[in-house]
């Protein structure tokens, strides 16, 4: 813990310092990914990977379902209060008016996206390389609303999330024999990874210095993916977990070589893999008292259209598991994990 504990009192004398004078971190927050960090761009879309209809949304505010795969707040979320934002970006699909909506950035994400394009055409959802047309779009809109000087010191000084390839492997990979059959998962790996090289230098190419990236998750972890192939274990599927492992290695060291060739760019590694895995292995000793069922329905399997008012023996308190539906963590989980990316993410803003 030492230096660790160290570092984040001291980003947090930065952070109680700034918000004391009302002014987040940084300029805005623009978010790019997958289902973990959408919060309701796929609502208009015409995809059955959507999460805008209860229980989801029953411990966010006004207990609305707005299309955040949660039962509350996602990590993402928190990390814009963590910032010092009040409101969080904005669904890019959902502004009507876009303008000044702009100005503390926006949320490109799409549930079932990944680094690899024809994930999302399967599901209907709206890829990476799509996602980035749209922030182009934004930075045009931005320019027209406060001027090229201004905007250009924001898209600078802005933080750039991104969380992808969980869906590339879990909603594609391990189901599609196309694929699977082709490709080794470590080959598949180094596909996913091109896609990210390419969308790193395009985002950098458009202004971007500030990124962070999530690493894969345990996958084998997921209650879905251990009801689908665990063979009846009820342990983390390890094959899984080793390929997120993997991922992750290369990950770390693609992104170490794209900071050196890239000049100012500042690019962090946020891993969401130990903390997670930390949760759902040491559960009680985290305050938790279930990990391998999520709280929707029986826990075992459901997510999106499968996970609704209807479900029965969704769990009536969530912030006691680990997982509100089959994929994706609970609000309690995600706040947890907010911590960890802050802390993984400090350099973005020392």
């Amino acid at each position: 813990m030492g230096s660790s504990s160290y570092f984040f009192t001291s980003l947090l004398l930065v952070v109680v310092f700034n918000l004391a004078k009302g002014q987040p971190l940084v300029p805005a927050l623009f978010i790019f990914g997958d289902s973990v960090v959408d919060v309701g761009n796929n609502n208009h879309l015409y995809t059955i990977v959507k999460a805008n209809f209860p229980p989801y949304g029953r411990d966010f505010k006004n207990h609305n379902p707005t299309g955040r795969f949660c039962n509350g707040k996602l990590a993402s979320d928190y990390t814009a209060e963590n910032l010092g934002f009040t409101s969080y970006p904005p669904a890019y699909l959902n502004l009507k008016a876009k303008g000044n909506n702009l100005l503390n950035g926006a949320n490109f994400a799409s549930a079932a996206s990944g680094y690899y394009d024809p994930t999302a055409k399967l599901y209907h959802a709206i890829p990476l390389s799509q996602q980035l047309e749209h922030y182009k779009e934004c930075q045009n809109i931005l320019v027209g609303t406060v001027g090229q000087s201004n905007a250009s010191s924001i898209i600078s000084g802005s933080i750039y999330l991104i969380s992808a390839g969980n869906s590339d492997f879990i909603q594609n990979y391990y189901i599609n024999p196309l694929l699977y059959k082709v490709y080794t998962a470590d080959q598949f790996s180094d596909i996913l990874l091109q896609s990210y090289v390419t969308f790193i230098q395009n985002i950098y190419a458009l202004g971007a210095r500030k990124i962070g990236v999530t690493t894969l998750p345990p996958m084998g972890c997921l209650p879905a993916t251990i009801t689908l192939f665990g063979s009846d274990s009820n342990q983390c599927v390890v094959k899984l977990n080793n390929d997120a492992i993997n991922f992750n290695k290369k990950l770390n060291t693609t992104s170490q070589s794209l900071q050196k060739s890239l000049s100012g760019l500042k690019l962090a590694i946020l891993d969401i893999y130990q903390p997670l895995y930390d949760l759902v292995t040491k559960s009680s000793e985290n305050g938790f008292f279930e990990a391998r069922k999520a709280c929707c329905g029986t826990g075992l399997l459901e997510t999106s259209v499968l996970c609704n008012q209807k479900s029965i023996g969704t769990c009536a308190n969530a912030s006691e598991y680990v997982f509100w539906d089959g994929f994706h963590p609970s609000e309690a989980a995600n706040k947890v994990l907010s911590d960890d990316l802050l802390a993984a993410g400090i350099s973005l803003i020392s």
